[in-house]
């Protein structure tokens, strides 16, 4: 009677004892890592300039009078070709001197220090145009009312977000089809998904010609390209392995 009454003890603590082992044995079957790449291409809508202008005078009042005047016109001519008020905020002002330096000395020897030959001015402006065809004569009117300070010019799409989800969602076919590579050449197959993680996502603008400075001797409008944006994501799948 005493050794039947300890048969289901005993059989509750062989279950008890397994039930971690199996556990362990599930977590030790093995797991894979794959990283996945997916890409979105698009043609972008939008492009952000910086424009400026930069004056010079005896004074800084004088140089200050001549940069506010080219300015006034200046953001008046980007509002006549259509651009907003919330699309041209200023990124830039500086009042400076210039020095004139000479090799000239004391007479103890010292080199003279520099004297100051006026002042520089210079104010910028960043603009959006959502318009890209009307980009070439915006930059063309700028440079003609007397901006000769463009650079920065950076072309974007206004809502990427429906594209950098076709960019994960390329990332995971990528990262699926790796592992069910590996996991054929291995002999085992793939178990439950464990992590999913993302690298990070964005848009690659294509460079363009930084035109600082430059000079209109024409009045056609300044010939644009935009070309193409890729908006790249890296998504990380970990996966256990079933043997």
């Amino acid at each position: 009677m005493r050794t039947s009454s300890l048969l289901p003890l005993a059989a509750a603590l062989a279950l008890a004892f397994a039930t971690p082992a199996m556990a362990q044995d599930t977590q030790d079957a093995g797991l894979i890592t794959i990283t996945g790449q997916g890409e979105a291409l698009a043609t972008p809508d939008m492009a952000t300039i910086t424009s400026g202008v930069v004056a010079d005078g005896e004074t800084a009042r004088e140089a200050l009078d001549a940069n506010n005047a080219a300015m006034a016109e200046l953001i008046d001519v980007l509002k006549g070709a259509g651009i907003e008020s919330r699309d041209i905020q200023t990124s830039g002002f500086s009042v400076q001197p210039n020095y004139v330096y000479t090799d000239k000395r004391d007479e103890n020897g010292y080199q003279l220090p520099p004297k100051i030959n006026g002042y520089r001015v210079s104010n910028n402006v960043t603009v959006r145009v959502r318009d890209l065809d009307s980009l070439g004569g915006v930059l063309d009117r700028a440079v003609t009312v007397g901006a000769n300070t463009i650079s920065n010019v950076a072309f974007s799409v206004s809502d990427p977000a429906a594209l950098l989800d076709d960019a994960r969602k390329s990332a995971v076919e990528d990262a699926i089809a790796k592992a069910r590579l590996y996991a054929t050449a291995a002999g085992v197959e793939l178990g439950e998904i464990r992590m999913i993680t993302e690298q990070g996502g964005g848009g690659a603008p294509q460079p363009v010609a930084d035109m600082r400075r430059y000079a209109m001797a024409e009045a056609a409008a300044v010939p644009v390209e935009a070309g193409e944006l890729a908006y790249n994501v890296s998504v990380t799948i970990q996966w256990a392995l079933e043997q």
